[in-house]
């Protein structure tokens, strides 16, 4: 019998992000306290951009852009958010959006499937992801619970299970 595997990999949906966004600069256009500080948020090439004329209203634009994300079912740990910083009379807060897992992430991933996981898992590393490989399509699932219940700094999610 072949091996079941599945892969985990840390990916967001550009649209959803764009779409997050769009809602976020409607909802500062239009809401009473974000009129006239300077408040918006856009893309700036790869990276969004939030702007305001204070370091509270600019922390209060990527809040209303994090709910924003949550609603839309997208990990806050993809977002990589900077401090605000002070650009003439304008403060910034430039964030990206992280996709993929790191080589040093996916070896901590696949040496705790090794320590915790059943015996007879097998998980490699191949690019920006991990496959996972048994026999026993029960290990699988168990990996799935374990993982689930750990805290990573990062967004993980399962996909290609067969």
């Amino acid at each position: 019998m072949a091996d079941s595997s599945f892969d985990i990999v840390s990916k967001v949906e550009r649209q959803e992000v764009d779409n997050a966004l769009n809602q976020a600069a409607k909802e500062i256009s239009q809401r009473y306290d974000f009129k006239g500080v300077g408040a918006s948020i856009s893309w700036s090439g790869e990276k969004i951009l939030m702007e305001a004329n204070s370091e509270e209203r600019v922390k209060a634009v990527l809040d209303v852009f994090q709910s924003k994300l949550i609603k839309r079912g997208i990990s806050l740990k993809a977002l990589d958010a900077g401090e605000p910083q002070l650009s003439g009379k304008e403060y910034k807060i430039f964030a990206s959006v992280e996709e993929g897992i790191s080589q040093e992430n996916a070896k901590k991933v696949a040496k705790l499937i090794r320590d915790e996981g059943p015996k007879g898992i097998k998980a490699q590393v191949q690019g920006d992801e991990l496959r996972v490989s048994s026999k026993s399509r029960d290990d699988l699932q168990a990996v799935i619970a374990l993982l689930k219940g750990q805290d990573f700094d990062f967004a993980l999610q399962f996909v290609n299970y067969r």
